[in-house]
């Protein structure tokens, strides 16, 4: 049976190199004899449906893969019902996880509670980065609504919170696309 390195970074290659958790997991395999495919995505670890994270539940769901290996816990995901849920799923499937920045294998019963720890500390740092950027947001508003205007560190001069208004924001939309959509999702 084959291992899958499962690798995540928030930001694309210049800000946050790959290399960094794949070549670990790379030595780790190699001093055990594993055989491995890698999982290698840029995306956020609040979403729950990423296409490697998803390629590599369904090899799993095949049968392919017998141990799942993340460099740190947090590679995996922040939220701690969906880290359970995976971890669960493994759990069902026989299949064993492994971080190796954590140290702890579920296979065991130690792994399995200090994996629980981990995953609530995980989460409580998501929703710390979560009130900072909203305290963040809450001082530009007040600056927004007491001056009318903003200077951001890069120099940019914000009038109002929001995303930028793109090509496509500007014509008028169809409804008829929005009723096709309606139409399909509601059909029995």
């Amino acid at each position: 049976m084959k291992s899958a390195l499962y690798i995540r970074n928030s930001t694309n290659e210049e800000r946050q190199n790959p290399e960094t958790q794949l070549r670990p997991l790379r030595e780790y395999c190699q001093s055990k004899q594993l055989e491995y495919d890698v999982f290698q995505e840029f995306a956020s670890g609040a979403k729950e449906s990423r296409p490697e994270l998803d390629k590599m539940l369904q090899g799993i769901r095949q049968g392919l893969f017998d141990k799942v290996i993340v460099w740190r816990l947090d590679r995996l995901g922040r939220s701690l019902k969906h880290l359970l849920q995976l971890i669960e799923e493994f759990k069902n499937r026989n299949v064993k996880f492994i971080s190796l920045q954590e140290g702890f294998d579920t296979s065991t019963a130690q792994g399995e509670l200090f994996f629980q720890i981990a995953g609530a500390f995980a989460q409580f740092e998501r929703r710390l980065i979560q009130e900072r950027i909203n305290s963040g947001l809450n001082r530009v508003k007040g600056k927004l609504e007491s001056d009318k205007t903003y200077k951001s560190k890069k120099g940019n001069i914000i009038t109002k919170l929001g995303r930028p208004s793109g090509s496509r924001d500007k014509k008028r939309r169809r409804v008829s696309g929005y009723h096709l959509r309606w139409g399909k999702k509601h059909t029995p």
